[in-house]
């Protein structure tokens, strides 16, 4: 693989646009390349004349002198077609053709061969490369300074999190200076990493004074203490000879460890409907912290969380300074090979010198932290404790793509095998055919909803992983958990398998000549099925992808307690997927009416004529959009956003929309249809203008005049403008699908029931479609603000006094 798609293929995502223009400084090269070429043209190849007597011509390589199988020392063999510089004498004399110096604006390079033939280029290239150098540098210092200042947060947390174990564990009987010596640990040697690091970093004069503060209690608890080093290079070193001392002069200079919870509060850890409530109405809580195991193991995985993403932005930053040195490497030597000069040497020793390539203390740190880590969440145990931090890499096995084929090929094998059989038995000329249209199609089309959404996921997955589009990120799935897109397909097509297999169980038509009832262990079917799914996705059990479906459930769970929780993106993006399946939510209610009030064993129901039916046949449409709705409110009021609001309008028309629509389907309002057909009509027509200019404008970041792509955005993921149009070409027509239901086009070959299934897969496929550019502009948004880690709660709140002395 070349270096400039390994380099691409390793970036951080969501800080692309930091790194070095590697491209572009390489058409800089062609550019030089292209010059040379113009002002010395290679020799034109010689002529091939075959000798007399000979009918074939030998290759002139054939006849120049062996150079032997060993290189002869001191000569260097110049490759065909190779351009060779006027200054090749001196540089061979130890002479180098540039000039680097270090300012207080970065690295500056003087160009020493400007007046030869093409020099202004190089001139241009070295200026570029500067320029690079000092923009990578500076994006480099600026997150080590957040570093650093995480850093210093983390230490303070690790002191209340002691004191609280202390508190918690050892009431009483525990000796002062035992206490001491296992609260120092992480304070003091995360003080002596983060002063390491910021000896050569630029800090503003705040994070300076904090880590001051941090330095000195630090080093003059280590020297209270008499402490000697864990084993692995432990975080608790003690600097300093241990000497005695008295408790007080310890509280002169830093409040005692155990002090430390008398200037802390504990963060909400877990935001419930009932805080919410409280918080709405103002009902002051109780502040006291209440020291029980169940509050530490709370604080604790809080923490352990806030070191794990800690540890992944140290790792990262550590991979952004090797990949741009290397790559300011690679380039320099691609320089020298094209114009023989001698430019690297010099120019990579500033490099290495720099800041951004001595980066031992980040290393150090790193260190630290996984000892830390090893420590005091892992119980010593350092193969658990690496095995958090850095969790394995998932490996595409074989056996997933033969289970993912294999249940593919059975859903294509049962489909063919099922038209086979409706054609051979020619059920749909049959009377009862209209019997199993009206009770036994809506229960099977749940499934067919539900594998063709998961479809469209699992395509999704794959072209957000194409275009590199980091959808774990984004969703906030654990790290390592995220599901690929065989995964999602082999959970869909074995779902699809199965339904298709109970389908062939109860297709025959026939029921007993003398009771007129069928068979109810194959009536049954559906609603085994449906069981089945529903007991798999809530298995407590670590099979089948147990992280994965509880992150679903949960989310699940906000939608519907919506505004209860605060609202975060994998809760609207699932609230925006459901309200895509609102023919599936009608299904499981028509599972309760047909086996809970019908009689199941003559596919007969009175479901249509229950008032209760019907009541719920709105509130089921509607569940999806109020919610969406009540979240839009809740953003509104939290994030202080008019646009919220507007969003929540867009709903508000789809909620008046669908009610009118249902309405005119019912038999109930016969008196009243044309004024109905003309309010839907019109209410559909809002709603659905209104959510396409939403999905073009807002969701995807589209129509925008003034971009260098015209129409659309100035940064685009899929090098094809033409995508972004016909998709928006599909959203529009796939809005207006709902005409059917208004003007009611007839389909004689086509059962009412089918039509609606078409209707309602054309909307998942235009969600499908959404979901696609709906994650690359949130992806591009966080590029766009290097948004590469998840802001992470912390368990302990300092109080504000005690936040300004430091």
């Amino acid at each position: 693989m070349k270096f400039g798609k390994e380099l691409s293929s390793q970036m951080v995502p969501e800080w692309q646009q930091a790194y070095v223009s590697y491209d572009y400084l390489k058409t800089l090269l062609k550019e030089i390349i292209r010059v040379k070429l113009k002002n010395n043209p290679p020799p034109p190849p010689p002529q091939h004349h075959a000798a007399s007597g000979e009918g074939l011509s030998r290759k002139m390589t054939l006849y120049r002198a062996f150079s032997g199988l060993v290189q002869t020392p001191g000569k260097k063999r110049q490759s065909p077609g190779k351009i060779r510089s006027s200054s090749e004498t001196d540089i061979e004399e130890g002479k180098a053709p540039i000039l680097v110096n270090k300012s207080n604006d970065g690295l500056e390079t003087m160009f020493l061969m400007t007046a030869e033939e093409g020099g202004e280029y190089e001139l241009v290239f070295f200026r570029r490369l500067d320029d690079e150098f000092n923009r990578v540098e500076k994006f480099y210092k600026e997150k080590v300074e957040e570093v650093i200042n995480d850093a210093i947060m983390l230490n303070r947390q690790m002191d209340a999190l002691i004191a609280f174990r202390v508190k918690v564990e050892n009431p009483v009987g525990w000796g002062w200076e035992e206490r001491t010596v296992e609260m120092t640990r992480l304070a003091s040697d995360v003080a002596t990493s983060t002063a390491a690091i910021a000896a050569s970093t630029p800090m503003n004069p705040r994070a300076q004074a904090r880590m001051e503060a941090i330095q000195e209690g630090g080093s003059s608890r280590a020297n209270q203490t008499d402490e000697v080093s864990d084993h692995g290079g432990s975080v608790g070193r003690a600097t300093g000879e241990a000497r005695t001392s008295s408790s007080s002069k310890m509280r002169a200079a830093r409040p005692a460890p155990i002090e430390v919870l008398d200037h802390i509060k504990i963060n909400n850890i877990k935001e419930t409907p009932r805080s919410t409530i409280k918080g709405v109405l103002r009902i002051s809580s109780n502040d006291e912290i209440k020291f029980s195991r169940n509050n530490l193991r709370e604080v604790e995985e809080k923490l352990k969380f806030a070191f794990i993403e800690f540890y992944q932005k140290l790792r990262l930053l550590k991979s952004y300074s090797f990949l741009n040195v290397l790559a300011f490497s690679k380039i320099l030597k691609k320089y020298d090979k094209i114009t023989s000069r001698n430019a690297s040497k010099p120019y990579m020793k500033m490099v290495d010198n720099s800041y951004l390539g001595s980066s031992d203390e980040l290393m150090k740190l790193i260190q630290r932290v996984e000892a830390t880590f090893i420590k005091h969440f892992a119980n010593g145990n350092r193969r658990k404790g690496m095995n958090i931090l850095r969790p394995q890499m998932k490996r595409e096995r074989h056996r997933l793509t033969f289970s993912t084929g294999f249940s593919a090929g059975c859903v294509f094998s049962l489909i063919v095998a099922l038209v086979a059989i409706i054609r051979t038995r020619r059920i749909f000329q049959k009377e009862s055919h209209k019997d199993y249209m009206i009770s036994m199609f809506p229960l099977y089309s749940l499934f067919g909803f539900i594998v063709l959404h998961m479809t469209m996921y699992a395509i999704d997955i794959y072209y957000w992983k194409r275009y590199r589009v980091n959808y774990a990120f984004i969703f906030g799935f654990k790290q390592g958990t995220e599901l690929g897109y065989r995964q999602v397909l082999f959970v869909g097509f074995s779902i699809g398998a199965f339904a298709l297999l109970c389908i062939l169980g109860n297709l025959d038509m026939q029921a007993d000549p003398n009771t007129k009832n069928y068979k109810a262990l194959t009536e049954l079917l559906p609603l085994f099925l449906l069981a089945a799914v529903f007991v798999v996705l809530i298995l407590p059990l670590n099979i089948l992808y147990r992280s994965s479906r509880f992150f679903f459930l949960t989310c699940l769970f906000h939608c519907l307690a919506a505004p209860l929780y605060k609202v975060t993106l994998p809760d609207f993006f699932l609230g925006d997927q459901l309200t895509s399946q609102v023919q599936a939510l009608r299904s499981i209610e028509f599972y309760i009416c047909y086996y809970g009030w019908g009689d199941f064993t003559r596919r007969q129901n009175t479901c249509k004529d229950s008032n209760t039916y019907q009541i719920f046949f709105y509130i089921v449409a509607v569940i999806p959009y109020l919610s969406r709705l009540l979240q839009c409110m809740r953003r509104m009021f939290e994030e202080r956003s008019l646009e919220q609001g507007y969003n929540g309008v867009k709903y508000l028309l789809t909620i008046v929309a669908v009610c009118l629509r249902t309405a005119y389907g019912s038999d109930r309002y016969k008196n009243h249809k044309f004024l109905l057909q003309v309010l839907a009509g019109v209410a559909s027509v809002l709603a659905a203008v209104f959510c396409t200019y939403w999905d073009f404008v807002h969701d995807w970041g589209l129509l925008n005049r003034k971009s260098k792509n015209r129409w659309l955005r100035d940064k685009l993921l899929v090098p094809h403008q033409r995508v972004y149009f016909i998709a928006m070409i599909l959203n529009v027509v796939l809005r207006f699908a709902w005409l059917q239901t208004v003007l009611n086009f007839e389909f004689k070959i086509l059962h009412t029931q089918t039509v609606l299934a078409i209707v309602a897969s054309l909307e998942i496929f235009r969600r499908g479609m959404w979901n696609f550019f709906r994650l690359e502009n949130e992806h591009l948004n966080n590029v766009g603000k290097y948004r590469a880690f998840k802001s992470v709660p912390l368990p302990f709140n300092y109080d504000e006094d005690d936040e300004k002395e430091d």
